[in-house]
């Protein structure tokens, strides 16, 4: 689920910075650029792992090597999640630090209904109702991530509402699966 990746990129220390020891500099820098933030194809970088390389310091900018500890669960691993929010296409999951997380109606137990009085899915096994309640702790299988450009373009030739729904739009989403053993809400399989 965390990983360490190495990325090399330029690091521009401010002249209110120069006070600071250089490295101390340097990774106040790479985490203000990366913590919490969502690389194209990397992952979500939660913080600095350590710093592998540096140049020699230009005025301006100078070249770092270094790794973070990104968030980027592979595709087959079971990970642990809390029900946030219920439509009739699916269930919207959260951990306590990502918020993108989606299982399809397709990918619910076999006998899974949305109950629309009640807002949330109900999985019908041997003659029960079990329920899908919000806040609720699960476990789900990763099944693929989806990755949006949020580089802004052009001036939009779509229309407005066009525009609006594809700017909604996460930059990373995990897209998963509870149907399987094990899987779904824990208190179904204690």
């Amino acid at each position: 689920m965390f990983i360490l990746t190495k990325i090399a990129d330029l690091v521009e220390i401010a002249p209110d910075d120069f006070r600071k020891p250089s490295f101390a500099a340097i990774e106040d820098n790479i985490n203000a650029k990366y913590a919490n933030k969502i690389v194209q194809k990397v992952g979500l970088c939660i913080c600095l792992w350590d710093i592998l390389w540096t140049s020699e310091g230009l005025i301006g900018r100078g070249t770092v090597e270094f790794r973070m500890v990104v968030f980027r669960p592979f595709k087959g691993e079971v990970v642990i999640a809390r029900i946030h929010d219920q439509t009739v296409e699916g269930i919207n999951l959260a951990t306590d630090f990502f918020e993108d997380i989606f299982i399809p109606a397709i990918e619910l137990p076999e006998g899974s209904e949305f109950d629309s009085s009640e807002n949330l899915w109900v999985w019908k096994y041997e003659g029960q109702e079990l329920y899908f309640d919000n806040n609720e702790m699960v476990r789900f299988r990763v099944m693929a991530e989806e990755w949006h450009d949020q580089a802004p373009s052009g001036p939009p030739e779509a229309s407005e509402e066009e525009v609006i729904l594809a700017d909604s739009k996460p930059p990373y989403r995990i897209i998963g699966s509870m149907n399987g053993p094990g899987l779904g809400c824990y208190l179904w399989w204690e």
